[in-house]
């Protein structure tokens, strides 16, 4: 038994729970960076753990957090984000296992950059923009969903992050939803088991996994997310907000470090 791993696994989930709790990203697009830096895994070890633990609906204490305070869930955006993605994860998932790791992290970093710049470039709401404010059914079109869906599924496979920061991003750069609500879609998302058919493909690749760790990595995840929810519910959308691009560029940064390293 490798306790490193076992502890190492578990702060590395907690941390990634309160992350996708607090910013409805999932815990993917952290898990990566933290995995390689506590655990020392390289990129594609790290992308296979990352998946594997997704497959599990940790993220469901977050949705529910969210719904009770307003942030409800549309069922139609859900299946056609959900279709998208499941498409996109196997497209990333068969592209990455050809893709030398120094190459898979300067395009997570690339990844970041651009949603960097969707998050930036998005103009402020408005105060009248709260859960009570927004209309119950926005009008979204499928191929819109299904796009956004399909990019976050494609990070997912490629990437080994989740998606979920994808959604949030999209959901909220793109097509203009709350951040509080584009948080609750992106977890309502990633509590299906979309990244098991990427994750399938990196088992059959060959990939070999610490599943302790992985054990340990979903018993944190389920913990730190339902905190995080409960401390994403008190601050404001703009805070959110603010925070989110912060992190995605401190992300950035690391990554372009190990990677020019």
């Amino acid at each position: 038994m490798n306790v490193a791993d076992i502890i190492g696994g578990l702060i590395t989930g907690l941390a990634g729970g309160l992350f996708s709790g607090f910013l409805g990203v999932t815990a993917g697009g952290v898990l990566v960076p933290l995995l390689i830096l506590i655990l020392g895994k390289d990129q594609h070890i790290a992308q296979g753990i990352s998946l594997v633990a997704q497959v599990v609906p940790t993220s469901l204490s977050g949705v529910r957090n969210y719904s009770q305070s307003g942030h409800r869930v549309s069922m139609r955006w859900l299946i056609w984000l959900a279709a998208g993605f499941g498409i996109g994860g196997c497209i990333g998932a068969l592209l990455a296992v050809h893709v030398p790791d120094r190459a898979l992290q300067w395009c997570f970093v690339a990844y970041l950059v651009i949603l960097l710049t969707v998050m930036m470039l998005r103009s402020p709401r408005s105060k009248t923009d709260s859960a009570e404010g927004v209309p119950k059914d926005v009008p979204i079109h499928w191929a819109t969903l299904g796009a956004i869906g399909a990019i976050a599924g494609w990070s997912s496979g490629f990437l080994g992050i989740g998606g979920g920061l994808a959604i949030t991003a999209l959901m909220a750069g793109i097509a203009k939803i709350s951040q509080h609500r584009a948080q609750a879609m992106s977890l309502a998302v990633t509590a299906l088991p979309v990244t098991l058919p990427a994750a399938l493909l990196y088992v059959q690749q060959g990939t070999e996994l610490p599943w302790l760790a992985i054990i340990a990595l979903i018993v944190g995840l389920w913990v730190g997310t339902d905190i995080g929810a409960r401390f994403a519910n008190h601050v404001s959308p703009e805070r959110l907000r603010l925070l989110m691009i912060l992190i995605i560029a401190a992300m950035a940064l690391f990554m372009a470090f190990k990677a020019w390293r």
